[in-house]
């Protein structure tokens, strides 16, 4: 397997947290899965008779499934690539919170569980671990999905089975008001934690936050449901925006993608569109806090890097950057290398190329305008730079994203 390092490391670490995880297939008994403390209150889904198959039900290639059983224990499985036997990585049982005594008595009710059987049910749950929705685990399952097929090419799906919704206690004559109410409530409360969830770049959170989303959520402004959705969208890729830019990323990055969804999102055909280009934009906005928000930074630092990228064709060097912040060039090297990694000129060359790399790839620029826009009026030594830290000169990298 070509994972087979990566998988053990993903598997390692999961059982030095104590989050139980195993490779099985879809025959597996359950007994052989589940620890027999389960017994007592087991469910139909989880008899000494019944295979994974009948628990989990289909698995299909490239989906990381998110499941909650009626106990309200989560799991995570997956089919693995290129695996004999088609196996599965399964994990868990674990939580995503603490259960409160109110909430445990609701689960026994629910599940008809003997009240004699309260206490050891209750430290049965004690027992396993927690892995809350923004957790360093979540994103390791994610960064394993991307190891094993590639960034944007495998969903999330969240499964809940027995999971029942309270009845309304709503009764009298402004049962529809109230309704309609609560539903304006939901959406806003689930709008703003998504906001949230960018700005902090927890792609795995505000994935599970956009899956409670549907069409039908969407304000009927015009008799055009396709334009109410197309406005929505707009709204959202405003607010996403704004996310992103309170999570530290500068609107020179922001700017393109914005842009970009703002001409996509114009261009929809229908409705069942809409659900696919919210996701979209929901982890390009991510991934941008991810990669470059500079909020870890000290002020000074961050200060530094914006006046960097937002003058990236201008004349850069350290002592004019020092001299911009009121700083002594040295003492704004030593911190700047100690923040970053990286010296002020490594940075400075780093994002020149990076943005050269981006106009020759999306632009039909001309070579010396592109080694002009990126700081660098010297064409000869723009492509000589340009290739040791490419790998190629720019002429051949153009040509080969196009072919590519």
């Amino acid at each position: 397997m070509y994972y087979k390092n990566e998988l053990a490391f993903f598997c390692d670490t999961l059982s030095k947290k104590h989050i139980k995880n195993q490779i099985i297939t879809s025959s597996s008994k359950l007994s052989e899965i589940f620890s027999q403390n389960f017994a007592p209150f087991c469910s139909a889904e989880i008899l000494d008779n019944h295979t994974l198959e009948s628990f989990v039900d289909e698995i299909n290639e490239n989906t990381i499934y998110n499941y909650v059983d009626s106990l309200e224990l989560s799991y995570v499985y997956m089919l693995l690539p290129d695996s004999e036997n088609n196996s599965i990585l399964f994990i868990g049982p674990f939580k995503k919170e603490a259960f409160s005594k109110d909430k445990i008595a609701e689960i026994c009710k629910k599940n008809d569980i003997d009240k004699k059987s309260h206490g050891l049910f209750e430290k049965l749950l004690d027992s396993f671990p927690i892995i809350e929705a923004d957790g360093i685990e979540n994103s390791m399952i994610e960064t394993l999905g991307e190891v094993l097929w590639g960034k944007d090419n495998f969903e999330v799906v969240d499964i809940a089975k027995n999971v029942s919704t309270p009845a309304s206690p709503i009764i009298d004559e402004f049962d529809e008001v109230m309704v309609d109410m609560k539903k304006i409530e939901s959406r806003y409360e689930i709008e703003n934690a998504l906001i949230e969830a960018v700005k902090h770049g927890h792609i795995y959170k505000a994935n599970q936050l956009l899956a409670m989303f549907t069409v039908d959520d969407i304000e009927h402004r015009s008799n055009d449901s396709v334009r109410n959705g197309k406005n929505y969208c707009i709204i959202m890729n405003t607010l996403l925006r704004k996310s992103a830019e309170s999570g530290g990323v500068h609107p020179i990055y922001l700017d393109s993608v914005s842009s970009a969804f703002a001409k996509r999102i114009e261009l929809i055909p229908s409705l069942k569109d809409i659900p696919t280009i919210m996701e979209e934009m929901v982890r390009s906005y991510c991934r941008l806090v991810r990669k470059h928000s500079i909020n870890e930074y000290t002020p000074l630092v961050q200060k530094t890097i914006i006046s960097i990228d937002s003058n990236i064709s201008a004349p850069l060097s350290l002592s004019i950057l020092a001299r911009e912040q009121k700083v002594s060039p040295g003492y704004l090297s030593t911190v700047f290398k100690k923040e970053t990694g990286k010296s002020v000129t490594e940075y400075i060359r780093d994002k020149r190329i990076r943005h050269a790399a981006h106009l020759l790839a999306t632009t039909h620029l001309q070579i010396q305008t592109v080694a002009q826009h990126c700081g660098i009026p010297d064409v000869q030594y723009f492509s000589k730079l340009f290739k040791k830290e490419i790998g190629k000169p720019p002429k051949e990298y153009r040509e080969a994203v196009k072919k590519g």
